[in-house]
């Protein structure tokens, strides 16, 4: 996004698609949970001051029906939309779990923070429309960011399942894509829309997508563990970012 460049950040909205991710985020970051959520919208926004610049964890909620947590593209989107216009951040950070690949090697607790988004669920072989259904969208370049902590990097390919038929895998591999999850692609879609707003992906690692245990029972053994691990990432993160130019990340 042209003219990005020398914004300052200082107000900075952390995307987090399950509660249980946000939880150790919001304790560590002291933040305070706003009486309403986003207009229109389930939402459970958690919001304070931090380094001198603000900073809310959204959630998009629940769903009505099973109780659930909104996880997919669906609610990221509505979700991501709607924070940029109503909460005005200079940065988007996608804060949460995902899949890694042996292949790249990938392993579980690792950090990683997002060169770019893809779907690897929308194939749509027709002349426009296969690029569109890929939606490939870069993040914002953080070569700074990941040299001071210590990070991995690495395209993150985004579907509506927790489990991947062959198609996805062949577009998940062709891009060498490191890190697997839920709603990445449409955060970054959503904040295209909404005027081009930067966009960060830091994603901790579950569960092995090529690997030989059971993708759910991988990622609710190590969903915990993860969280704690966003606690200690995402607030460095924070004090990396805020107060600093977004060419200087």
């Amino acid at each position: 996004a042209l003219g990005h460049g020398m914004t300052t950040i200082k107000r900075v909205v952390l995307m987090v698609a399950m509660e249980e991710e946000a939880k150790p985020m919001i304790e560590g970051l002291n933040l305070t949970k706003r009486d309403e959520g986003l207009s229109g919208l389930p939402t459970i926004v958690h919001e304070g001051a931090h380094n001198g610049g603000y900073v809310a964890v959204v959630n998009p909620g629940r769903d009505g029906a099973s109780g659930v947590n909104l996880i997919g593209t669906d609610a990221a989107a509505l979700t991501t939309f709607q924070a940029i216009k109503e909460l005005e951040p200079d940065l988007v950070i996608n804060a949460g779990t995902c899949g890694g690949f042996k292949r790249t090697g990938g392993a579980i607790g690792d950090v990683f923070c997002a060169t770019g988004f893809q779907h690897h669920d929308r194939r749509i072989p027709i002349p426009g429309y296969d690029a569109f259904g890929v939606g490939r969208r870069n993040a914002v370049s953080a070569t700074q960011l990941v040299a001071a902590l210590g990070l991995k990097t690495g395209v993150c390919s985004t579907g509506n399942s927790l489990d991947f038929i062959p198609q996805d895998d062949e577009r998940m591999d062709a891009v060498g894509a490191v890190a697997k999850d839920m709603e990445g692609a449409a955060v970054a879609w959503a904040a295209d829309l909404a005027g081009g707003v930067p966009l960060l992906g830091i994603k901790v690692v579950t569960d092995i997508v090529d690997g030989d245990k059971p993708t759910q029972e991988e990622f609710l053994a190590n969903l915990h563990t993860a969280s704690a691990s966003l606690q200690v990432h995402v607030p460095k993160v924070l004090d990396f970012v805020i107060n600093r130019a977004l060419a200087d990340l």
